[in-house]
């Protein structure tokens, strides 16, 4: 594998920028230091050729230390874990992450060219990743985190859920009867699916003797202290029958659950965290992958590379339009990742619902679910909410027959879409729907 020329975007002589093993604050605070306006963590993502050899022993060659998802239980690699690695790599989706010094010790850039006897495909820039809920955008949510980290708040623990169940139908949410959840034979029971977010009350009454797996890639527990994750949980794969008058709000009640925290407890992550929970869920044949993240970031060749390793394994990711009004963001706007829009009540799109890249839509304001105890309970909007939708509906339609899997999976869920009167830049091919 040839060496490339250190172009104008890495400088040798330049002071080396984030280490692999930095926490998500850390990464905030340096991008804040650094005051250019960017989304960039300051560290680089490497994808490889399919067929290409072993990603490790491509840039081991080029003199860097690597840590290998393959080297930790079940592919859980902990970033925080990594030491002084000057990269991690993630197998079962070709995609490394390099840090400053890493790509100054192997003479790499995104400027200069791969060599024709190169092993990678493209270098790019690492973003920040945020929980998208509400109608915030991506640059105001990165302000607020850095500001969070810096005057020490725990503004998480101090958010309060407020209750609201006039979107309770037949004993069920808005959401569950517009999907057609409650008519369905059908519990996900088998169906493995990952939820990548900022982690799960396991404790939560609703979720008590379910299987659940569980695995952090942010350097905090999985416990989840901001209420995004249990919330997308709660939706994809909550219980049939809660426990007093709280409506039906879950979809696949049976299906095995996989939390992968790749957002901390701020609602912030990177490429490197999420990637990292991509490649653990593939490697442990998650039919389903949800995630509720993202960043008005263009498409980006990792994502890319992990949606179509995924699509080969028989696994479906699902991930957030966004909230921005706008285009749909990174790392829903690569085509092997379906997108999710969100509607309102009246099953229009909703105002804060990004447009564009769009393959299917769901309810995603005011949607009621599961939160961290001790409120338990709470309603909350987003593409973040219309996204695990869509998860619960996949993983009833991968029960109905193995075969269901992978691209055939994101093909039957198109052709049972409800149609909209919307451009499919808003709602793609409609309203996910249930089988029966």
């Amino acid at each position: 594998m040839a060496k490339k020329t250190v172009g104008s975007g890495v400088s040798a002589q330049a002071t080396p920028g984030p280490n692999l093993s930095s926490s998500i604050d850390e990464l905030l605070l340096a991008a804040t230091a650094r005051g250019d306006g960017t989304l960039r963590t300051g560290r680089y993502v490497v994808t490889f050729k399919e067929g290409a050899g072993s990603p490790t022993d491509n840039l081991t060659s080029l003199g860097l230390r690597t840590a290998d998802a393959r080297d930790f239980a079940d592919q859980s690699l902990e970033i925080a874990d990594v030491g002084d690695a000057h990269a991690i790599v993630l197998p079962e989706i070709g995609v490394a992450v390099v840090s400053d010094l890493g790509m100054q010790t192997a003479g790499l850039s995104i400027e200069a060219e791969a060599a024709s006897d190169s092993a990678i495909q493209t270098i790019e820039d690492e973003y920040f990743v945020f929980a998208q809920q509400e109608t915030s955008d991506y640059l105001r949510g990165f302000l607020k985190a850095t500001e969070a980290i810096i005057a020490g708040l725990e503004l998480d623990q101090m958010r309060k859920e407020e209750l609201d169940f006039e979107a309770e139908v037949a004993g069920a949410t808005w959401g569950l009867v517009a999907c057609r959840v409650p008519q369905s034979s059908r519990s996900g029971a088998g169906v493995k699916v990952a939820v990548l977010d900022t982690g799960m009350d396991l404790g939560h009454p609703d979720f008590a003797g379910r299987p659940i797996v569980t695995s952090s890639f942010v350097g905090q527990p999985v416990q989840d202290l901001h209420s995004h994750g249990t919330h997308c949980i709660g939706t994809a794969c909550g219980p049939k029958a809660p426990a007093g008058s709280i409506p039906r709000y879950g979809i696949a009640h049976s299906a095995s659950i996989f939390v992968g925290k790749v957002l901390s407890n701020s609602g912030n992550g990177s490429s490197a965290s999420v990637l990292a929970g991509m490649n653990w869920a593939i490697a442990n044949g998650c039919a389903v992958i949800s995630m509720s993240l993202g960043s008005q970031s263009p498409v980006q060749a990792a994502y890319t590379a992990a949606g179509q390793a995924a699509l080969n394994r028989g696994c479906l990711i699902i991930a957030a339009a966004g909230n921005a009004s706008s285009n749909t963001g990174a790392p829903a706007n690569s085509p092997t990742i379906m997108s999710v829009g969100s509607l309102d009540q009246t099953l229009v799109p909703s105002n804060f619902s990004n447009f564009g890249k769009m393959e299917i839509a769901a309810p995603g304001r005011d949607v009621f679910s599961s939160v961290p105890r001790p409120t338990r309970y709470g309603t909350k909007s987003g593409t973040s909410m219309a996204t695990p939708h869509v998860a619960g509906c996949a993983a009833l339609w991968a029960q109905t027959s193995p075969s269901l899997r992978g691209q055939a999976l994101w093909n039957r869920m198109l052709q049972a879409a409800r149609p909209l009167p919307f451009p499919q830049a808003k709602v793609g091919r409609g309203l996910v729907q249930a089988p029966a």
